[in-house]
């Protein structure tokens, strides 16, 4: 069943409107998945841990969906805290996978403590944006001590 149209000319009530809920993101429910997503590339901001990876040909049904998970550990606080702190990251991914988000990709979003759920919305959907650009940047060669010893 599709969900209905709002009609266009103004006299829409709230029954008319369309749902919430964005038909491009897929939600990420085996742990099969987040582990995949664990070994994959990870970028850290200020407000969560952002995930992503590169899904092979073949893996889903949809390959060019964008699948997303949601998770927080105990340390964020208990389950109101922790609930409260996944609705804040489903709301930002709502707002910006749907349009910044690449066609087979999984990205997972791990809340932190105490700034995922406290962090202003504008900074949040920053964040993610931020952490999207770095995520899906091409990877240069590390230059790291060990690295150049090898050399």
């Amino acid at each position: 069943m599709t969900p209905p149209e709002a009609p266009l000319d103004g006299t829409a009530n709230r029954r008319d409107n369309p749902p919430a809920a964005s038909s491009c993101l897929k939600i990420l429910k085996k742990r099969s998945d987040f582990l995949l997503a664990a070994r994959a590339r990870k970028q850290g901001v200020g407000s969560m841990m952002v995930q992503a990876r590169k899904r092979k040909d073949g893996e889903t049904d949809d390959p060019d969906a964008v699948r997303v998970g949601f998770t927080c550990s105990k340390k964020v606080g208990n389950a109101v805290a922790r609930n409260h702190a996944k609705r804040r990251m489903r709301e930002v991914a709502r707002a910006i996978l749907t349009t910044r988000g690449k066609p087979g990709w999984d990205y997972v979003l791990i809340g932190r403590a105490e700034t995922t759920a406290e962090r202003p919305f504008e900074d949040l959907k920053g964040d993610l944006i931020f952490a999207l650009k770095k995520v899906h940047a091409p990877h240069q060669r590390s230059h790291s001590k060990r690295d150049r010893q090898k050399r």
